[in-house]
Formats: structure tokens, sequence, C-alpha cells
């Protein structure tokens, strides 16, 4: 844990104190001039912080005609801790000295006494102390503000060094998706085409037309997906449209598989909460497609008691499933966001031998 000073205007009031008290001890009351003078000294303390030199010069008559120095020397202090006029602290240094050493107002300078010199030693290393603390504290400060703006300045440039590293990343990734990925998916939708037109099934033609319409699709957000990534963050980049649960009815009419939508829900809710519904039927409904081909899907969207419940259903398959690729992120990606809005994700096979996909997000608001 830092340690943290006492507050600024304490830290005044405690060194007006110690002024006052030393006035009480080496002015006499009966020297009227002397304690205002004393008395002034100590009170302008209170404006050190924001006119040092005023202050100081304030402190000075104190000085002159009579032994209270400490309001000065405390002036001195917050000089040399705030100006960088080397000139400025040598004559203030200086004209205390002048002012401590001989009695005024009847000066006597005697150069022949080694008294008088050990005394203009002494008094000149009285001012130096406050003096060279004040610099030592100003050079303390400003070697803290570098250090703070080399580390924010080593923070930036790690920043910018990992920038770098991923929009080469990112410009790999879109060569890559640009070169392989959307050349396939055109040959899947040029071959779809091509067999939506010969086929004499009419069945055929309805899955052949599906499958070049989805390859479509895909091509689309492809294509957005390799422009945002180009993109690197040298510049803002318009996204497609967010899905919400609007679309819905649209992703099950078009997944084609037979699956009924029941959907309930209010106007209004949030959109991290809808896109998490919208991505969580679009992948249960892919998982049908890909591990239960022929299987029939309900889809049940309500919101009851201030959660929002998204249910994905679907029976055993009809048909042996293909050998598909599956990198197995899907559902753990539902899982994680899911939790990042204080959610539930849970899936598992039904005792019918179908599966079940269950969302449950809390909402606030009435139902």
């Amino acid at each position: 844990m830092r340690f943290r000073g006492p507050p600024l205007l304490l830290l005044d009031v405690l060194l007006v104190f110690f002024a006052l008290l030393d006035v009480r001890v080496n002015v006499h009351f009966d020297d009227s001039a002397s304690l205002a003078w004393g008395l002034t000294a100590a009170l302008s303390l209170m404006l050190r912080r924001h006119r040092p030199l005023i202050t100081f010069l304030l402190t000075l008559p104190a000085v002159l005609v009579s032994s209270a120095v400490f309001a000065s020397l405390a002036a001195l202090y917050t000089l040399a801790t705030f100006t960088r006029r080397r000139m400025l602290l040598a004559f203030c240094g200086v004209a205390f000295t002048l002012c401590d050493v001989p009695p005024w107002p009847s000066p006597r300078f005697d150069l022949t006494e080694t008294a008088t010199f050990i005394t203009l030693g002494y008094t000149a290393t009285t001012a130096a102390a406050p003096l060279f603390l004040g610099q030592l504290v100003q050079a303390r400060r400003d070697l803290s503000l570098r250090l703070r703006e080399i580390s924010e300045a080593r923070d930036h440039e790690r920043l910018l060094t990992a920038q770098t590293v991923l929009a080469t990343e990112r410009a790999q990734l879109a060569r890559e998706m640009h070169d392989v990925v959307s050349h396939q998916v055109s040959l899947i939708a040029v071959q779809a085409g091509a067999l939506q037109v010969g086929a004499p099934n009419a069945a055929v033609k309805e899955t052949a037309g599906t499958i070049r319409r989805l390859s479509v699709q895909t091509l689309d957000e492809l294509r957005h997906m390799v422009d945002v990534l180009r993109a690197a963050g040298s510049r803002p980049t318009e996204l497609t449209p967010q899905p919400s649960v609007s679309d819905l009815e649209r992703l099950v009419g078009g997944s084609g598989i037979e699956a009924e939508l029941d959907m309930d829900l209010p106007e209004g809710l949030p959109a991290p909460v809808q896109r998490a519904v919208y991505r969580t039927v679009q992948e249960a409904l892919t998982n049908v497609r890909k591990h239960a081909p022929g299987a029939t899907a309900s889809v049940r969207v309500r919101r009851e008691a201030g959660v929002v419940r998204a249910t994905v259903t679907n029976g055993q398959p009809t048909r042996r499933p293909l050998p598909l690729p599956s990198a197995r992120y899907g559902l753990v990606g539902l899982r994680e966001r899911a939790a990042l809005l204080n959610g539930t994700f849970s899936s598992g096979p039904t005792a019918e031998g179908g599966y079940e996909v269950r969302l449950e997000l809390p909402v606030e608001g009435p139902d």
C-alpha cells in the first residue's frame, strides 16, 4: 500500500502553527514592529503554493528585524520546489543571509573578525539547506513524471507491436479465406446450380436450390468478413446488421430441415440477448443438419419470470449422418456467450433419442 502524505491544507496549517510558535519564542511582545512582521510572515505561508516568491519576500522583514526565521526558510524551500530559475534562487539565498547576519537596524560588519565569517557561513548554510532540499524534491518530481512518460510510451509501443502482429495475422487470414474458402464455396454454388437445372427429380431440384441459396449467402458473408479482416484496424469498418429475434422466422424457414418455431417475446429486448438467442438457434439447427439428417426440430423461444428461454429440440435422424469436419467449438462458444450475459447454457440427448439445446438469459423489465 502506497503511503500518502497529509492533505496540503493541513500541512499549510501546521507550517503556520510552527511559524507562530517561532514568533512566540523569538519575538518580544513589547516590540510591536517585530511582532507585526513575524505574524505577517507566519500567515503568508498560506500563499506559498500559489505565490511562492511573494511569500518569501513577505517573510524577509521578519528575518531582518527579529530571530524568527522559520517562516522564511519554509517559504525558501517552497520556492525552490517550484521554480527552475537558479539565479533567482541564488539571489533569494543571499538576501536571506544578508537579512539574518547583521544586527538590524544598526548593522556592523567587521570582516577582520573570524566570528563574522563563521556567522556568515552558518547563515549561508542555513539558507542553502532548504534550497537544496527543494531542488531535490523538484528533481524527484520530474524524475517520477519522466518515468511515468517512459512507462506510457513503452505501453503504447507494446500496443502498437501487438496491433501490427494482429494486422499481419488478419491479412493472412483474409487471403486464406479469399483464396481457399470463398473459391470452394463458389464451386459448391455453381455445382448446386447445375444440379438444380439438370435434375429430373423435383425433390433433388429443391435441395439443390437450397444448397445454392445458402452458398450464395455464405459467399456474401465471407466477402464482408474478408473486408473487415483486411481493414486490420486502420479505419472504421461498418459491420453487417447484427441478427435479432425478428430474423428467427427466416432462419428457421431457410434452415433446410423440417422445423417448427414457437416464439413469444416482448419488444425491446437488449441487443446482446437477441444476438445470443439467434446464434443459439442457428448453431442448434446447423448441428441438426449435420448430425441428425432427416430429423424434425422444434424451436421454442419465450420469456417467463424475467428469463428468456430458447430451446431447440430435434428427434432421431432418419438417415445416416455424413462424416463432416467439425472443430467442436460451436457449443463451447454458445456456453461462453451465455456466461458473459450471466445466463446458462446446456445441451444433451433426450429420452426419445434426439438432442436438446437450452439457453436461459436473465432480462430485466416486465414480461
